[in-house]
């Protein structure tokens, strides 16, 4: 199975071929899955949560932190959102997307889009510069968060949805391929996590387009590398949505900030 495929979701959704390497690789890239007029929309709602969060001081929403830090120009910018799409409707409506609810079938049935849990829809809006609070992200599993908060391993997804284009010199998501099927020991300790973004020889560089889309496995070792053009030309905006099993657990303005945020420290 060549691990550089990319596919289309098709009228019929997730189609055996597509699962079987989800399975085999822990992760599945979809192009053009959303159109140059969605992705222009979702960047203007984007702008609008921005500029009212700055306007007002946001610090966290439902507990979670929000990043902020300067672009090329020294213009104070949001760098990691939390729950997005509760402050859009144009974002809500995008979660909504059929196509979107068809990729449940990769983790089962019973599987839900958490717009509500965890982070919610998180936009990461990654820029090298000089005051930039997010330029890369070291190897990490998302499934970590669930051992600090619920001390047990719940299977999840994490969908990204690509807002620029995201060629290897911008850094782009790197994974190792595979390792969603590793054992307990191996993702608590195959590396030192978020402060460790050396080249694994084993990592598969995901180069995605503006309105493409990446699913992979909570479980699976992931990073994102420094870019290595500077300003502008490194801007690499991705929202990502968690897709989850288990008891709904919904986030209000009264949940207590995760202590795996304490590793935002270690970020930038």
């Amino acid at each position: 199975m060549d691990i550089q495929k990319v596919f289309v979701m098709g009228p019929e959704g997730v189609s055996p071929e597509q699962k079987a390497f989800f399975d085999e690789f822990g992760f599945i890239h979809y192009q053009h899955f959303f159109s140059d007029a969605q992705i222009q929309e979702a960047l203007q709602a984007i702008a609008a949560i921005e500029a009212e969060w700055i306007h007002a001081s946001v610090e966290k929403i439902n507990g979670i932190p929000i990043k902020y830090g300067k672009d090329e120009n020294g213009k104070s910018i949001v760098q990691r959102f939390a729950f997005s799409s509760l402050h859009s409707d144009y974002l809500h409506q995008m979660l909504a997307d059929e196509r979107l609810q068809q990729l449940r079938w990769l983790l089962g049935p019973d599987a839900r889009i958490a717009e509500q849990e965890k982070d919610g829809l998180v936009i990461n809006h990654y820029v090298n510069t000089g005051e930039s609070n997010y330029t890369r992200l070291g190897w990490h599993t998302d499934g970590l968060r669930d051992l600090f908060t619920q001390f047990r391993l719940n299977p999840m997804l994490n969908v990204g949805i690509y807002l620029d284009d995201s060629p290897k010199e911008k850094g782009s998501l790197r994974i190792i391929p595979g390792t969603h099927k590793q054992s307990l020991r191996e993702m608590l300790f195959r590396k030192k996590y978020f402060v460790d973004n050396t080249e694994d020889a084993e990592e598969f560089i995901v180069e995605a387009e503006a309105g493409d889309l990446t699913v992979h496995s909570g479980r699976l070792w992931h990073r994102v590398a420094l870019a290595t053009v500077t300003g502008a030309a490194s801007t690499r905006r991705v929202m990502y949505f968690p897709i989850i099993q288990g008891k709904f657990k919904p986030k209000s303005h009264r949940s207590p900030t995760p202590i795996y945020h304490k590793f935002n420290r270690l970020i930038k």
